[in-house]
Protein backbone atom coordinates (compact mmCIF):
# COMPACT_ATOMS: atom_id res chain seq x y z
CA UNK A 1 0.00 0.00 0.00
CA UNK A 2 1.29 3.46 -0.90
CA UNK A 3 0.39 5.90 1.87
CA UNK A 4 3.44 6.93 3.94
CA UNK A 5 6.01 8.75 1.78
CA UNK A 6 9.29 10.35 2.87
CA UNK A 7 11.77 12.43 0.88
CA UNK A 8 15.32 12.16 2.23
CA UNK A 9 17.43 15.24 1.41
CA UNK A 10 21.01 16.31 2.05
CA UNK A 11 22.98 19.54 1.87
CA UNK A 12 22.94 20.92 -1.66
CA UNK A 13 19.59 19.35 -2.56
CA UNK A 14 18.29 20.39 -5.97
CA UNK A 15 14.95 22.16 -5.47
CA UNK A 16 13.35 21.07 -8.74
CA UNK A 17 13.91 17.38 -8.07
CA UNK A 18 12.70 17.82 -4.48
CA UNK A 19 9.72 19.74 -5.83
CA UNK A 20 8.81 16.84 -8.10
CA UNK A 21 8.20 14.43 -5.23
CA UNK A 22 6.57 17.16 -3.12
CA UNK A 23 4.15 17.95 -5.95
CA UNK A 24 3.16 14.33 -6.57
CA UNK A 25 2.99 13.11 -2.97
CA UNK A 26 2.84 16.23 -0.79
CA UNK A 27 -0.38 17.95 -1.86
CA UNK A 28 -3.89 17.32 -0.54
CA UNK A 29 -6.06 16.59 -3.59
CA UNK A 30 -8.88 14.93 -1.68
CA UNK A 31 -11.43 17.34 -3.16
CA UNK A 32 -10.76 15.59 -6.48
CA UNK A 33 -11.26 12.18 -4.91
CA UNK A 34 -7.52 11.47 -4.97
CA UNK A 35 -5.57 9.84 -2.13
CA UNK A 36 -3.79 11.95 0.48
CA UNK A 37 -0.29 10.77 1.34
CA UNK A 38 1.34 11.08 4.75
CA UNK A 39 4.35 13.00 3.42
CA UNK A 40 7.48 14.32 5.14
CA UNK A 41 10.86 15.74 4.14
CA UNK A 42 13.65 14.43 6.37
CA UNK A 43 17.41 14.76 6.55
CA UNK A 44 20.40 13.46 8.48
CA UNK A 45 22.19 16.77 7.84
CA UNK A 46 19.42 19.26 8.58
CA UNK A 47 17.08 20.62 9.44
CA UNK A 48 18.25 23.70 7.49
CA UNK A 49 19.83 22.78 4.18
CA UNK A 50 21.27 24.87 1.37
CA UNK A 51 20.40 24.41 -2.29
CA UNK A 52 22.37 25.07 -5.45
CA UNK A 53 19.82 27.78 -6.31
CA UNK A 54 20.90 30.09 -3.49
CA UNK A 55 18.11 29.54 -0.99
CA UNK A 56 17.55 27.13 1.86
CA UNK A 57 14.96 24.49 2.69
CA UNK A 58 13.90 23.12 6.06
CA UNK A 59 13.61 19.37 6.48
CA UNK A 60 11.14 19.32 9.35
CA UNK A 61 10.39 15.59 9.37
CA UNK A 62 11.85 13.17 11.88
CA UNK A 63 14.47 10.86 10.26
CA UNK A 64 12.79 7.98 12.10
CA UNK A 65 10.03 8.34 9.50
CA UNK A 66 12.25 6.41 7.10
CA UNK A 67 11.62 3.29 9.18
CA UNK A 68 7.88 3.33 8.53
CA UNK A 69 7.68 4.80 5.04
CA UNK A 70 6.06 2.81 2.25
CA UNK A 71 8.14 4.83 -0.20
CA UNK A 72 11.44 6.69 0.30
CA UNK A 73 12.28 9.18 -2.43
CA UNK A 74 15.81 10.47 -3.03
CA UNK A 75 16.00 13.76 -4.96
CA UNK A 76 19.22 14.88 -6.62
CA UNK A 77 21.85 17.01 -4.93
CA UNK A 78 25.21 18.70 -5.46
CA UNK A 79 28.17 16.36 -5.69
CA UNK A 80 26.11 13.19 -5.39
CA UNK A 81 28.26 11.47 -8.00
CA UNK A 82 31.31 11.42 -5.71
CA UNK A 83 30.30 12.42 -2.16
CA UNK A 84 30.04 10.28 0.94
CA UNK A 85 26.52 9.64 2.22
CA UNK A 86 25.47 9.42 5.87
CA UNK A 87 25.76 5.75 6.91
CA UNK A 88 22.49 5.92 8.85
CA UNK A 89 20.64 6.94 5.68
CA UNK A 90 22.17 4.12 3.63
CA UNK A 91 21.22 1.62 6.32
CA UNK A 92 17.67 2.99 6.43
CA UNK A 93 17.35 2.54 2.66
CA UNK A 94 18.48 -1.07 2.93
CA UNK A 95 16.12 -1.80 5.78
CA UNK A 96 13.28 -0.28 3.78
CA UNK A 97 13.85 -2.56 0.79
CA UNK A 98 14.30 -5.58 3.06
CA UNK A 99 10.87 -5.01 4.63
CA UNK A 100 9.21 -4.58 1.25
CA UNK A 101 9.07 -0.78 0.99
CA UNK A 102 9.93 1.03 -2.24
CA UNK A 103 12.69 3.54 -3.00
CA UNK A 104 12.74 6.04 -5.85
CA UNK A 105 15.60 8.27 -6.99
CA UNK A 106 15.43 11.36 -9.18
CA UNK A 107 18.48 12.15 -11.35
CA UNK A 108 21.73 11.95 -9.34
CA UNK A 109 19.87 10.55 -6.33
CA UNK A 110 20.64 7.20 -7.96
CA UNK A 111 24.20 7.47 -6.58
CA UNK A 112 22.82 7.27 -3.04
CA UNK A 113 21.00 4.08 -3.93
CA UNK A 114 24.22 2.74 -5.45
CA UNK A 115 26.18 3.60 -2.30
CA UNK A 116 23.58 1.65 -0.31
CA UNK A 117 24.21 -1.38 -2.53
CA UNK A 118 20.67 -1.33 -3.89
CA UNK A 119 21.75 -1.23 -7.55
CA UNK A 120 23.75 -4.46 -7.43
CA UNK A 121 22.23 -6.90 -9.90
CA UNK A 122 19.41 -4.50 -10.72
CA UNK A 123 18.52 -2.54 -13.83
CA UNK A 124 18.73 1.21 -13.26
CA UNK A 125 18.54 4.56 -15.01
CA UNK A 126 20.36 7.84 -14.56
CA UNK A 127 20.89 11.13 -16.34
CA UNK A 128 22.72 10.57 -19.63
CA UNK A 129 25.65 12.64 -18.33
CA UNK A 130 26.06 10.27 -15.38
CA UNK A 131 25.64 6.83 -16.91
CA UNK A 132 29.32 6.23 -17.67
CA UNK A 133 30.38 7.21 -14.14
CA UNK A 134 27.49 5.25 -12.68
CA UNK A 135 28.71 2.14 -14.50
CA UNK A 136 32.28 2.62 -13.25
CA UNK A 137 31.30 3.27 -9.64
CA UNK A 138 28.79 0.43 -9.43
CA UNK A 139 29.96 -2.32 -11.80
CA UNK A 140 27.34 -4.77 -10.53
CA UNK A 141 24.52 -2.43 -11.58
CA UNK A 142 22.86 -2.97 -14.94
CA UNK A 143 22.82 0.64 -16.11
CA UNK A 144 20.43 1.33 -18.98
CA UNK A 145 21.65 4.48 -20.74
CA UNK A 146 19.23 6.98 -22.24
CA UNK A 147 15.95 5.62 -20.80
CA UNK A 148 13.60 7.79 -18.73
CA UNK A 149 13.15 5.49 -15.76
CA UNK A 150 13.46 1.87 -14.64
CA UNK A 151 11.45 -0.06 -12.06
CA UNK A 152 13.31 -3.15 -10.85
CA UNK A 153 11.63 -4.94 -7.95
CA UNK A 154 10.56 -1.74 -6.22
CA UNK A 155 13.85 0.11 -6.73
CA UNK A 156 12.84 2.88 -9.13
CA UNK A 157 15.49 5.10 -10.73
CA UNK A 158 14.87 8.00 -13.07
CA UNK A 159 16.91 10.28 -15.29
CA UNK A 160 17.04 14.07 -15.09
CA UNK A 161 14.37 16.51 -13.89
CA UNK A 162 11.05 15.86 -15.67
CA UNK A 163 11.58 12.10 -15.94
CA UNK A 164 11.26 12.08 -12.16
CA UNK A 165 7.62 13.08 -12.68
CA UNK A 166 7.21 10.17 -15.09
CA UNK A 167 8.70 7.75 -12.57
CA UNK A 168 6.49 9.01 -9.73
CA UNK A 169 3.34 8.76 -11.85
CA UNK A 170 4.40 5.30 -13.01
CA UNK A 171 4.67 4.21 -9.39
CA UNK A 172 1.27 5.69 -8.50
CA UNK A 173 -0.23 3.93 -11.52
CA UNK A 174 1.37 0.64 -10.51
CA UNK A 175 0.22 0.81 -6.91
CA UNK A 176 -3.09 2.67 -7.15
CA UNK A 177 -4.27 2.41 -10.71
CA UNK A 178 -4.55 4.48 -13.86
CA UNK A 179 -7.41 6.66 -12.65
CA UNK A 180 -5.41 7.97 -9.68
CA UNK A 181 -2.27 8.56 -11.75
CA UNK A 182 -4.25 10.36 -14.45
CA UNK A 183 -6.00 12.48 -11.83
CA UNK A 184 -2.70 13.65 -10.36
CA UNK A 185 -1.27 14.26 -13.84
CA UNK A 186 -4.31 16.33 -14.77
CA UNK A 187 -3.86 18.51 -11.69
CA UNK A 188 -0.17 18.93 -12.53
CA UNK A 189 -0.98 19.60 -16.22
CA UNK A 190 1.52 17.01 -17.43
CA UNK A 191 1.14 14.04 -19.79
CA UNK A 192 -0.33 11.13 -17.81
CA UNK A 193 2.03 8.52 -19.18
CA UNK A 194 5.44 8.27 -20.78
CA UNK A 195 6.90 4.80 -20.94
CA UNK A 196 10.19 4.28 -19.15
CA UNK A 197 12.02 2.99 -22.20
CA UNK A 198 11.69 6.22 -24.17
CA UNK A 199 14.87 8.07 -25.03
CA UNK A 200 15.97 10.92 -22.74
CA UNK A 201 16.68 13.36 -25.56
CA UNK A 202 16.19 13.79 -29.29
CA UNK A 203 18.96 13.38 -31.79
CA UNK A 204 18.67 16.88 -33.28
CA UNK A 205 16.60 20.05 -32.71
CA UNK A 206 12.95 19.68 -33.64
CA UNK A 207 11.50 21.61 -36.58
CA UNK A 208 9.59 24.75 -35.67
CA UNK A 209 6.82 24.55 -38.24
CA UNK A 210 3.83 22.75 -36.75
CA UNK A 211 2.94 21.42 -40.19
CA UNK A 212 6.23 19.54 -40.18
CA UNK A 213 5.69 17.64 -36.93
CA UNK A 214 3.77 14.54 -35.91
CA UNK A 215 1.78 16.24 -33.12
CA UNK A 216 -1.48 16.21 -35.03
CA UNK A 217 -1.00 12.57 -36.00
CA UNK A 218 -0.44 11.61 -32.36
CA UNK A 219 -3.79 13.13 -31.40
CA UNK A 220 -5.47 11.32 -34.27
CA UNK A 221 -3.85 8.01 -33.27
CA UNK A 222 -5.14 8.41 -29.69
CA UNK A 223 -8.69 8.78 -31.02
CA UNK A 224 -8.42 5.74 -33.29
CA UNK A 225 -6.63 3.12 -31.21
CA UNK A 226 -9.24 0.55 -32.23
CA UNK A 227 -8.17 0.77 -35.87
CA UNK A 228 -5.41 -1.18 -37.55
CA UNK A 229 -2.83 1.53 -38.20
CA UNK A 230 0.23 1.28 -40.44
CA UNK A 231 3.24 3.54 -40.76
CA UNK A 232 2.29 4.13 -44.37
CA UNK A 233 -1.18 5.38 -43.41
CA UNK A 234 0.18 7.57 -40.61
CA UNK A 235 2.89 8.99 -42.88
CA UNK A 236 0.30 9.89 -45.51
CA UNK A 237 -1.76 11.67 -42.85
CA UNK A 238 1.37 13.64 -41.88
CA UNK A 239 2.15 14.34 -45.56
CA UNK A 240 5.53 12.63 -45.26
CA UNK A 241 7.19 9.59 -46.72
CA UNK A 242 7.11 6.55 -44.38
CA UNK A 243 10.86 6.80 -43.83
CA UNK A 244 10.73 10.53 -42.98
CA UNK A 245 7.72 10.00 -40.73
CA UNK A 246 9.39 7.19 -38.77
CA UNK A 247 12.51 9.31 -38.29
CA UNK A 248 10.53 12.40 -37.25
CA UNK A 249 8.34 10.34 -34.91
CA UNK A 250 11.42 9.03 -33.09
CA UNK A 251 12.81 12.56 -32.82
CA UNK A 252 9.65 13.96 -31.27
CA UNK A 253 8.55 11.10 -29.02
CA UNK A 254 11.74 9.16 -28.28
CA UNK A 255 10.18 5.90 -29.46
CA UNK A 256 8.85 4.19 -32.58
CA UNK A 257 5.28 4.45 -33.90
CA UNK A 258 4.69 0.78 -33.07
CA UNK A 259 5.89 1.01 -29.47
CA UNK A 260 4.04 4.28 -28.88
CA UNK A 261 0.83 2.81 -30.25
CA UNK A 262 1.24 -0.38 -28.24
CA UNK A 263 1.85 1.59 -25.05
CA UNK A 264 -1.26 3.70 -25.60
CA UNK A 265 -3.34 0.60 -26.24
CA UNK A 266 -2.14 -1.02 -23.03
CA UNK A 267 -2.89 2.21 -21.16
CA UNK A 268 -6.43 2.32 -22.59
CA UNK A 269 -6.94 -1.33 -21.69
CA UNK A 270 -5.87 -0.60 -18.10
CA UNK A 271 -8.36 2.27 -17.88
CA UNK A 272 -11.19 0.12 -19.20
CA UNK A 273 -10.33 -2.78 -16.90
CA UNK A 274 -10.40 -0.41 -13.93
CA UNK A 275 -13.40 1.70 -14.80
CA UNK A 276 -15.84 -0.49 -16.76
CA UNK A 277 -17.50 -3.89 -16.61
CA UNK A 278 -16.67 -4.68 -20.24
CA UNK A 279 -15.38 -8.15 -20.94
CA UNK A 280 -11.72 -8.72 -21.78
CA UNK A 281 -12.78 -9.60 -25.34
CA UNK A 282 -14.65 -6.31 -25.73
CA UNK A 283 -11.77 -4.33 -24.26
CA UNK A 284 -9.33 -6.07 -26.59
CA UNK A 285 -11.35 -4.88 -29.59
CA UNK A 286 -11.86 -1.36 -28.20
CA UNK A 287 -8.15 -0.94 -27.44
CA UNK A 288 -7.07 -2.14 -30.87
CA UNK A 289 -5.63 -5.56 -29.99
CA UNK A 290 -8.24 -7.37 -32.06
CA UNK A 291 -8.73 -10.32 -29.73
CA UNK A 292 -8.25 -11.30 -26.09
CA UNK A 293 -5.28 -13.60 -26.73
CA UNK A 294 -3.25 -10.83 -28.39
CA UNK A 295 -4.19 -8.39 -25.63
CA UNK A 296 -3.17 -10.86 -22.91
CA UNK A 297 0.20 -11.34 -24.58
CA UNK A 298 1.06 -7.64 -24.84
CA UNK A 299 -0.58 -6.71 -21.54
CA UNK A 300 1.52 -9.27 -19.64
CA UNK A 301 4.74 -8.12 -21.31
CA UNK A 302 4.06 -4.49 -20.38
CA UNK A 303 2.58 -4.87 -16.92
CA UNK A 304 3.86 -8.21 -15.66
CA UNK A 305 0.35 -9.50 -14.96
CA UNK A 306 -2.79 -10.66 -16.77
CA UNK A 307 -5.79 -8.46 -17.59
CA UNK A 308 -7.97 -10.49 -15.22
CA UNK A 309 -5.50 -10.18 -12.34
CA UNK A 310 -5.07 -6.47 -13.02
CA UNK A 311 -8.84 -5.94 -12.90
CA UNK A 312 -9.17 -7.86 -9.63
CA UNK A 313 -6.43 -5.75 -8.07
CA UNK A 314 -7.59 -2.32 -9.17
CA UNK A 315 -11.37 -2.76 -9.08
CA UNK A 316 -11.42 -4.15 -5.53
CA UNK A 317 -11.40 -1.23 -3.02
CA UNK A 318 -10.26 -3.57 -0.27
CA UNK A 319 -7.17 -4.80 -2.10
CA UNK A 320 -4.10 -5.59 -0.09
CA UNK A 321 -0.67 -4.02 -0.12
CA UNK A 322 0.74 -6.21 -2.89
CA UNK A 323 0.25 -4.82 -6.37
CA UNK A 324 1.07 -6.74 -9.55
CA UNK A 325 4.65 -6.26 -10.73
CA UNK A 326 5.17 -3.80 -13.56
CA UNK A 327 7.99 -3.73 -16.08
CA UNK A 328 8.60 -0.08 -16.87
CA UNK A 329 8.62 0.61 -20.57
CA UNK A 330 7.51 -2.87 -21.60
CA UNK A 331 9.58 -5.92 -22.43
Amino acid sequence: MLKNVAAVVLEGVHPFELGVVCEVFGLDRSEDGLPVYDFAVVSAEGPLLGTHAGFGVVASGDPDRLEEADLITVPAGDGFSDREFPPEVLKALNRAVERGAMVLSVCSGVFMLGAAGLLDGRRCAGHWRHTELLTRRFPLARVEPDVLYVDDAGVITSAGTASGIDACLHLVRREQGTAVANGIARRMVVPPHREGGQAQFVARPLPRATSDTVTGVLSWMERHLDRELTVEELAARAHMSPRTFARRFLQETGTTPYRWLLGQRVLLARELLEGTEQTVDAIAVRAGFGNAATMRHHFARWTGTTPQAYRRTFRDPGRGATAPPVLAGGA
